[in-house]
């Protein structure tokens, strides 16, 4: 961005990635809109890397309603097709369908709990575990404490929440601060 701040070396070279690395990714999220849109972001992207997903973030947004999850919750074989047929987004027929079950879900653990927020933050005593990692490369693909959530969340009916999608979902949400510690973001978040 030429701006002279160190990043993540993930994110080096694409403006897309830099200003999400900047603005968005390991900054804490306590709404369950923001952290619903992250989850299944993460769930369409199992299988490829996150810059595809992050490219079709606005098609994604438009053709999930926003990703209202009350709306999603709702979706009929019309609006499944409908949703095959859109170039904008990854068609992948069953991450669509658990789109749709993992949006029942989601409002399944809001009921329990009052909100996914308080179901999610509880692993990790609602405080962001902060890692120490030089190098992006060292970050882990996936933890116990991933481990433990997606099998919680699958327990509970979701569906692609494998453990490295759960850890990615962690690190975008902020449950986990991996930018690397000479990273200007590091300290902020």
């Amino acid at each position: 961005m030429g701006d002279n701040k160190h990043r993540c070396g993930w994110c080096i070279g694409d403006t897309l990635y830099e200003t999400y690395h900047d603005k968005e990714w390991g900054v804490p999220v306590y709404d369950d809109n923001t952290l619903f849109e992250f989850l299944i972001l993460e769930t369409f992207q199992a299988g490829l890397s996150w810059i595809t997903v992050l490219r079709k973030r606005e098609n994604f947004r438009k053709a999930f309603d926003n990703f209202d999850y009350k709306k999603i919750a709702t979706y009929n074989e019309i609006k499944i097709e409908s949703l095959l047929q859109d170039a904008g987004i990854i068609r992948n027929k069953l991450k669509i369908r658990a789109t749709i079950s993992n949006a029942l879900a989601f409002i399944d653990i809001q009921k329990e709990f009052g909100s996914f927020s308080d179901y999610i933050w509880k692993f990790t005593e609602g405080k962001p575990i902060k890692n120490a990692f030089k190098n992006y490369k060292d970050a882990p693909a996936n933890t116990p404490l991933s481990d433990m959530i997606s099998k919680d969340l699958k327990k509970r009916g979701f569906k692609f929440v494998g453990t490295t999608v759960i850890y990615a979902h962690m690190q975008a949400t902020g449950m986990v601060n991996d930018h690397e510690i000479n990273c200007f973001r590091y300290h902020e978040v």
